[in-house]
């Protein structure tokens, strides 16, 4: 098996649901412009509140995928 180089970035995904609905989001969306994907990794959860209540759920996270360079 060859060597490979793997490139990561972080995204952000949201939901109004869940915060796995969120981080789903997030690895659907970057599916569509991104090939090869390998990992996904929570980093960090957090929410927005709106008037004391949950608003938004957001899902941090990296997502590797396989580099091809230039």
């Amino acid at each position: 098996m060859a060597n490979s180089v793997y490139k990561v970035i972080e995204l952000v995904g949201t939901s109004t649901e869940s915060w796995e609905k969120a981080a789903a989001k997030a690895v659907e969306q970057a599916g569509k412009s991104l090939r090869d994907l390998r990992i996904a990794e929570v980093v960090k959860l957090d929410m927005k509140v709106e008037d004391g209540k949950i608003a938004t759920y957001r899902a941090r996270i990296n997502v590797s995928f396989k580099y091809e360079g230039t």
